[in-house]
C-alpha cells in the first residue's frame, strides 16, 4: 500500500522521523555557498522554492523532519481575490472589499500595507497553482452567501497536492533540498544576516554562506514553553478546558525562526494569537476529527449541529445556527469557559443519521450528508469519556456535571422558543428553532473543547516580506514569511477572509522569494 506524506504525518509511527543525537567529537563540519538559502520546507517554504526556481536561481531548502510539506499538507484550499476562477463563476469580490473586512475584524489592529499585499497577490497566486495543474473542486463558504466574500477556492487533492507540484518543479528545475536539517542560528556580519549554521541528522555542522535567508519554519503551534508563555486563552483564570493543538502528529513547528530572528535584532508583534477552531471532540490526536476515520469526522460534525449547546453551567451561550462559523464558536467558547456540550433526543439522532447534518463540517463532512457513523461514534465516544447517552435529562446532566435543574430549564426555553418561531436570547434561526422531547429519552450529549491549528504571532516585516527591529528599521537579507509573519491579526484567525493562512504562505513566499532575487541582480 502505498502510504503518503499527509497520512505519514498523521499517525504516530511517523515519530521514527525524528533523529537522534551524535556526539559533538564525532561531527564535521560542511560550508556551503548560496544566493539563497530558505529555512523550512512546508507550503510557504516551498512556495518561495518554486518562485526562485522559476526564476533561474537554485535555492536551498533547510528542513528539519524527514518529510516536505509539513502542516501545510493539511488545508483544503485556499484564499484568492480577483482569479480566474472567480471571475468564471461570476464572483466580484474586490480587493479592497476584502481588505476592508480583514482590518474591520481585527479592530484596525493589523498592519493594512503588508495585509493589501498578501490580498493583492493572491489572485496570482491562485492563477499560477492553477496553471501548474491544479484543479479545483469548487469555491466554498462557511458563512451565508450574503455574509461570504467567496474567496475560498478548494483544491483538489487539497494543499498536499500544491506541494507535490511545487516540489516536483523544484526538483527538476535544481533546487536542493537538505532533509533532516536543523537550521540552529543566523549568521550575521555588521548587522546584516549573511548566512545559516544548521546541523543534520549525523550531528555535522553545516555552515551556508548566503546572499539572502528566508525564514519559513511555521510559527510555534507545537511548542509547549512559548505557548505557556504568550498563548493566554489557554491558561487563563476560568478556563474549564485548555486549548488543544488540532496538528499533525510529527510537529517541526517549534518556533525555531521566530527565536532564531529575535536573537539578530527582529521585533515580534501579536505573539498572544492564535488560529482557534472549535468545537472539537477531546479525543487524541484532534487532527484525526480533520482526516480521519468516519466517526470521528462526523462526530465532529454533530458537535456543531445547532440545536442546544450549553456550557459548563448547564446554559445556553452561543447562537447555534452559526455552529459552523468555527472562529466564532472558538471565541464564545472561551468567554464561556472553554468547554461545551451539544445535545441530542432520539428524533435529532435519528434525523442526523437517516437525512445527515444540518450544518456542514468545513469541506470535510458537507449539509445533508447522512452520519451513518454515528453510532460507532457514540460507541467509542462513551469509552472516551466524551460522549454521553441516558434515559432522563436528570440522568444526562449528572453525567456531563452540569446542574440538572439549569439543563431542563435550558431544554423548557429552547421549547418555547421553538413554539413561537423566535429565539429572544441569540436570534438562532427560525428553521433551526427545533422541540425537544421533554418526556421521553433516551438523551445524548457529546463533548466540545476548543482547538488551534496555527499560532498567528511572529516577526513584523514590510511589504516585501524584509524583517524589522523594533524600530521598523530592515534587517538585512533577512525575509520572514508565512506563520512566522507577526502583525496580521488581532485576537485571533479572520474567517471571514477564507483560506488565508495558506494563502498567506504561499504569496508571502512567492513574494520574498523575487524581491530577494531582485536584489541579488542589482548587487544588493
Amino acid at each position: 500500500m502505498k502510504i503518503t506524506r499527509r497520512q505519514l504525518i498523521g499517525s504516530a509511527a511517523a515519530g521514527a522521523a525524528l533523529s537522534g543525537v551524535v556526539p559533538a567529537a564525532l561531527a564535521a563540519v560542511v560550508e556551503k555557498k548560496v544566493d539563497l538559502v530558505i529555512i523550512g520546507g512546508g507550503l510557504g517554504g516551498l512556495a518561495a522554492a518554486n518562485a526562485a526556481v522559476n526564476k533561474g536561481a537554485k535555492p536551498l531548502v533547510l528542513e528539519k523532519l524527514a518529510f516536505l510539506g509539513g502542516a501545510g499538507l493539511f488545508p483544503e484550499g485556499s484564499l484568492g481575490v480577483g482569479t480566474r476562477y472567480q471571475k468564471e463563476h461570476g464572483i466580484k469580490t474586490t480587493v479592497q472589499q476584502t481588505l476592508d473586512a480583514a482590518l474591520q475584524f481585527h479592530h484596525f489592529r493589523a498592519d493594512p500595507s503588508v495585509l493589501r499585499v498578501l490580498i493583492e497577490e493572491s489572485a496570482k497566486t491562485i492563477d499560477e497553482i492553477q496553471d501548474m495543474g491544479i484543479e479545483f473542486r469548487g469555491i466554498r463558504t462557511m458563512y451565508p452567501e450574503n455574509e461570504s466574500l467567496m474567496c475560498w477556492h478548494l483544491f483538489k487533492g487539497g494543499a498536499a497536492a500544491v506541494c507535490d507540484a511545487f516540489i516536483k518543479n523544484i526538483k527538476a528545475r535544481g533546487g536542493e533540498f537538505l532533509m533532516k536539517t536543523r537550521a540552529q542560528k543566523l549568521i550575521t556580519e555588521n548587522g546584516a544576516v549573511v548566512g545559516v549554521e544548521a546541523v543534520d541528522d549525523k550531528g555535522d555542522k553545516i555552515i551556508i554562506h548566503a546572499r539572502k535567508v528566508i525564514i519559513a519554519t511555521g510559527g510555534f503551534s507545537a511548542n509547549k514553553e512559548m505557548l505557556a508563555q504568550y498563548v493566554f486563552d489557554s491558561s487563563a483564570l476560568g478556563m474549564v478546558e485548555p486549548i488543544w493543538l488540532r496538528g499533525p502528529v510529527v510537529d517541526g513547528r517549534t518556533g525555531d525562526g521566530i527565536n532564531m530572528a529575535r536573537l539578530v535584532g527582529a521585533h515580534v508583534a501579536g505573539m498572544h494569537a492564535v488560529a482557534g477552531n472549535a468545537p472539537y471532540l477531546p479525543d487524541v490526536p484532534p487532527i484525526n476529527q480533520f482526516s480521519g476515520p468516519d466517526e470521528l469526522k462526523q462526530g465532529r460534525c454533530a458537535l456543531a449541529q445547532p440545536w442546544l449547546w450549553v456550557d459548563h453551567t448547564g446554559r445556553r451561550f452561543f447562537n447555534e445556527s452559526r455552529g459552523s462559523v468555527f472562529v466564532d464558536v472558538y471565541n464564545a467558547m472561551t468567554t464561556a469557559g472553554g468547554v461545551s456540550y451539544t445535545i441530542f433526543d432520539q428524533e435529532k439522532m435519528d434525523r442526523m443519521i437517516q437525512k445527515g447534518a444540518v450544518l456542514p463540517f468545513n469541506a470535510i463532512v458537507l449539509a445533508d450528508t447522512p452520519l451513518k457513523a454515528l453510532p460507532k461514534t457514540w460507541e467509542i465516544g462513551q469509552q472516551r469519556g466524551w460522549a454521553f447517552k441516558a434515559d432522563t435529562i436528570e440522568e444526562l446532566a449528572l453525567q456531563i456535571g452540569v446542574p440538572p435543574q439549569n439543563l431542563l430549564e435550558t431544554m423548557k426555553k429552547v421549547n418555547s422558543y421553538a413554539e413561537k418561531g423566535v429565539d429572544p436570547e441569540f436570534g438562532r434561526k427560525k428553521e433551526h428553532l427545533v422541540k425537544f422531547n421533554l418526556e421521553k429519552g433516551p438523551y445524548y450529549a457529546l463533548k466540545a473543547i476548543r482547538a488551534f491549528f496555527l499560532t498567528l504571532g511572529g516577526v513584523t516585516v514590510t511589504p516585501n516580506f524584509e524583517a524589522k527591529n523594533p524600530q521598523g528599521d530592515v534587517i538585512n537579507n533577512l525575509y520572514v514569511i508565512g506563520q512566522d509573519i507577526g502583525g496580521l491579526y488581532d485576537s485571533s484567525y479572520d474567517l471571514r477572509c477564507e483560506g488565508s493562512a495558506s494563502s498567506f504562505a504561499m504569496t508571502s513566499g512567492r513574494v520574498a522569494a523575487l524581491h530577494a532575487l531582485k536584489a541579488i541582480e542589482a548587487g544588493k
